[in-house]
């Protein structure tokens, strides 16, 4: 093995050696008797969001293909957290870096990118990003890391510390230690991968239930088994959902999908907000209204257990954006219908 190469896998494996696991943090939601709500809290990750785990994964497996060298610029398709993620680890192996991204990214992304040595490349749209990236790697001779490719191979689902292998861990003492259900929402799709896998390996009895945002065609495409669907627009959740069936999005070891109403996600955020003091980004709350929707079906069905899902970044992130009030009126229009909806669930006993 070139000498840059295990230099530059050792900086990574140093890197995972000083940072310690993120927290898995119970909901306080006293009207649910017998059920347990929890969110593993990725936002606490050094560049602030579940994308750091990601972007680990897809430099050691670029580096152990032979795709990374000396001098390599890295060239990614994101939105915003996955870019932010992989400026950090460009930056500490000293090579260059170029985020392809939506012009309507949240600029604290775009600072964060730049604040870690990264450029950005602007498209219109999502729609746009993976082919302009393709692009633009292919006329620099850089590479182009591809999350959307890649995401559900690069992570070791069978354990070495991959997040699913940390949530039964940290649930291991709880009244409830395997879940009945775990909630994740879609972005490219490996996340679900890694959970889906690591629950089937395992032999647990947790169901895996992904959520979707409007105006992404993962939750078409695995009810009609159709994995050539095409979208127009961009998701208004930043950060999941995507405008084509991603090759990382693997449906068969989904048990079930929920589409998710944007304005619902968005109320759940400032839900969260109210319960826990802490702001989370939208994506946060496309997860927990699908996880609640699940606790009400439990209630319904007088089952106990617990469900689990993820607090994917910070709320800091979209100060201007997702709790902007004006910002969402324009956006999303009345929220209010969904506010009073959780205010009159979480009250139920």
């Amino acid at each position: 093995m070139p000498n840059w190469v295990s230099d530059a896998i050792r900086k990574i494996e140093a890197d995972y050696q000083r940072s310690a696991d993120t927290h898995l943090f119970k909901l306080p939601i006293p009207s649910l008797d017998g059920i347990d709500i929890y969110l593993k809290d990725e936002s606490t990750h050094p560049t602030g969001s579940l994308k750091h785990r990601l972007a680990r994964s897809l430099f050691l497996y670029a580096l152990c293909n032979g795709k990374l060298h000396e001098g390599s610029t890295v060239v990614e398709a994101s939105s915003g957290s996955t870019a932010v993620s992989e400026a950090y680890f460009a930056q500490i192996l000293g090579l260059p870096f170029i985020a392809v991204v939506p012009r309507s990214t949240a600029q604290s992304k775009i600072d964060k990118i730049a604040l870690f040595g990264g450029k950005c490349h602007f498209v219109d749209s999502a729609p746009q990003m993976h082919d302009a990236a393709t692009n633009l790697a292919t006329d620099i001779g850089g590479y182009f890391m591809d999350q959307f490719l890649y995401a559900e191979r690069a992570t070791d689902w069978r354990g070495n510390n991959n997040i699913a292998e940390s949530i039964f861990s940290q649930m291991a003492s709880e009244p409830h230690p395997v879940p009945h259900t775990i909630v994740m929402s879609a972005g490219t799709g490996g996340t679900s991968a890694t959970l889906g896998r690591f629950i089937r390996y395992k032999g647990h009895g947790t169901q895996l239930v992904v959520v979707d945002p409007e105006h992404s065609v993962f939750y078409d495409s695995y009810q009609s088994g159709d994995t050539t669907l095409t979208a127009d627009c961009s998701s208004r959740i930043e950060g999941i959902g995507r405008p084509k069936v991603e090759k990382s999005f693997q449906p068969d070891i989904i048990d079930r999908m929920l589409k998710i109403p944007d304005a619902a996600s968005v109320a759940t955020i400032h839900w969260l907000e109210r319960l826990i003091g802490r702001k989370a980004g939208p994506s946060t709350g496309t997860n927990l209204w699908g996880t609640l929707k699940i606790a009400q079906e439990m209630v319904e069905r007088c089952q106990k257990g617990s469900i689990v899902s993820l607090m994917c970044d910070s709320g800091e992130r979209y100060l201007d954006t997702y709790y902007n009030l004006d910002w969402v009126a324009e956006k999303f229009g009345d929220i209010q219908p969904y506010h009073e909806t959780l205010k009159i669930w979480s009250k139920r006993g």
